[in-house]
């Protein structure tokens, strides 16, 4: 990338700009990325580190506390799914700051020097704990290191993961034909992140030390925040404020309201810094949260909204809520399934031995294989009048995540001489999984702009993001049904182990199958209630 002249550089000229204030542009000029915008590349390295740093470590997150910290199974669980949870929650409040104050590029700087310190903190490993008859000793400096470290990679992501979202849309003008395949190449950056952090950073982190891993994760931040900052100009003003004199404003405080928003996100890291340590406090507050958003717009559909309103809405508000299992049985893949890889699986996959950590890259592996086979099977069904309807779609994705397990299920039965499952049956349920999700993920966020209102349309994505932090919580609780006793962060005996994650994997199985049959024979209804809205 061309480096930038301090005459150039983004600090010097654009930190007051506003949107009257960008020079005049034609985005269709500007096709310097094999034909895209060049700050389509920016956007995409940027994100591509940001993924590779949380990707990077989400995998090795429960091992580490069960196998480093000697956790047990429910604690670890606990701590991994607050954390999850979390992280999906904050993005809302991120968004809402960049649009109404802060702009693109200064949320996303702000975040992502949280993140770099968070993924940084988190090599900090203390002394390992240790078994003292019976009683485990913990390096509890180190742990509040981890969980301060954990709360800054919470706010970070609210910060910086919406708005690199929102600046790859302001690149294309509305009828730009490049506006798809330019989100498409932006996908394809959060796969490869995730894809090669998997491997690298599950690698490092299990084979050399779990700060190896950890570092990884935090260098590759580092070197996605330098990106940004260095393709500014690329960018032309789209990420500034609309409106820069409202950050300078004094608010109560008596400070600028722009330093208040930073002052607010470092009071949230102290909070999310006391509610990772306190495992019922996230549950409860996403209790709280969900049914409030149910009770408001349980009456906003029934004052607010006409009939066909009306059927639109209830329609979105039952696919957003069977999200909730979907991903709850998906997210088992940093969960119990990494638990299953590593204590009751033969890891050799083509000769090769893969920590259990590294499993988790096959999701993104698939996803490069069959995202562009699936949209041209949703194109080619579509010419014939044959695509799915939107509820059917999310039916095939919710059955085929059961069917993941099933996988399981079937390879358990036939474990080798050590009571070791193969671990192809591991590559099949990613590969169900994977296509699940291509069935659902795609289509979700726009079901909820084909079918929110328009005056509700932010309060229906929150509450699309609300939903999926609440099935990170759904998902350890699942989880927890095979938590198992283990000595120095292994168990006892293989068979146990893995009769315990049979009987779960059985459970999730039919619970998938159940749901999809279910939204499967509603679809029609649905379909109906949608009022030609596919």
């Amino acid at each position: 990338m061309t480096p930038i002249s301090q005459k150039e550089s983004p600090g010097r000229h654009n930190n007051n700009m506003t949107a009257t204030d960008v020079q005049p542009f034609d985005p269709a000029t500007d096709t310097g990325f094999f034909g895209h915008p060049r700050g389509l590349l920016v956007c995409f390295a940027t994100e591509l580190w940001e993924r590779f740093s949380f990707y990077g470590m989400k995998y090795l997150l429960l091992l580490y506390l069960t196998k480093y910290h000697l956790f047990t199974d429910s604690n670890g669980l606990e701590v991994l799914g607050s954390y999850a949870a979390l992280v999906y929650a904050m993005p809302v409040i991120g968004g809402l700051l960049a649009d109404r104050y802060l702009g693109m590029r200064k949320a996303v700087v702000f975040g992502g020097i949280l993140l770099v310190l968070g993924h940084l903190g988190m090599a900090v490993e203390g002394e390992q704990a240790s078994n003292q008859g019976g009683q485990i000793l913990r390096d509890e400096g180190a742990l509040q290191v981890f969980y301060f470290s954990l709360a800054l990679i919470v706010i970070g992501v609210g910060f910086l993961k919406p708005n690199i979202s929102t600046i790859v849309g302001r690149l294309y003008s509305e009828d730009d034909p490049r506006r798809d395949s330019g989100f498409t190449i932006f996908y394809m950056g959060i796969n490869l992140g995730a894809f090669t952090a998997t491997l690298l950073c599950g690698y490092l982190g299990e084979t050399f030390g779990w700060r190896y891993g950890f570092g990884a994760a935090g260098i590759g931040m580092l070197i996605g925040l330098t990106t940004f900052l260095s393709g500014q100009r690329h960018l032309h003003g789209h990420a500034e404020p609309h409106d820069p004199a409202i950050l300078r404003v004094k608010s109560v405080l008596g400070i600028s309201k722009e330093l208040t928003i930073y002052l607010c996100g470092l009071l949230g890291v102290v909070a999310a810094w006391q509610m990772l340590q306190f495992h019922g406090a996230v549950g409860h507050l996403l209790h709280i949260m969900s049914v409030g958003v149910l009770l408001g717009l349980g009456w906003f559909v029934m004052v607010k909204c006409n009939p066909v309103e009306r059927g639109r809405m209830i329609v979105l508000i039952i696919l957003t809520m069977s999200t909730v299992v979907f991903w709850a049985l998906f997210e088992q893949s940093a969960a119990s399934m990494t638990l299953f890889a590593d204590r009751v699986m033969d890891r050799n996959i083509l000769g090769m031995e893969l920590t259990a950590s590294q499993f988790g890259a096959l999701n993104s592996f698939f996803i490069f294989l069959f995202a562009p086979l699936f949209a041209w099977l949703w194109m080619a069904l579509g010419r014939r009048g044959l695509e799915p309807t939107t509820p059917v779609k999310f039916a095939l994705g919710i059955a085929q995540a059961g069917l993941g397990f099933g996988a399981l299920v079937i390879g358990a039965a036939s474990p080798n001489e050590a009571g070791l499952v193969a671990g192809y049956w591991m590559v099949l349920a990613y590969l169900l999984h994977t296509a699940g999700e291509l069935c659902l993920s795609p289509v979700g966020l726009s079901a909820v702009t084909k079918l929110a209102v328009p005056s509700v349309v932010g309060v229906m994505m929150g509450s699309w993001f609300l939903a999926t932090a609440y099935s990170e919580f759904v998902a350890v609780q699942l989880s927890k049904m095979a938590a198992m006793e283990t000595v120095d962060g292994t168990v006892a005996d293989v068979g146990t182990a893995l009769a315990g994650y049979t009987s779960l994997f059985t459970d999730l199985f039919y619970v998938g199958l159940g749901f999809g049959a279910l939204l499967l024979v509603a679809s029609p209804i649905l379909k109906k209630m949608m009022h030609g809205v596919h």
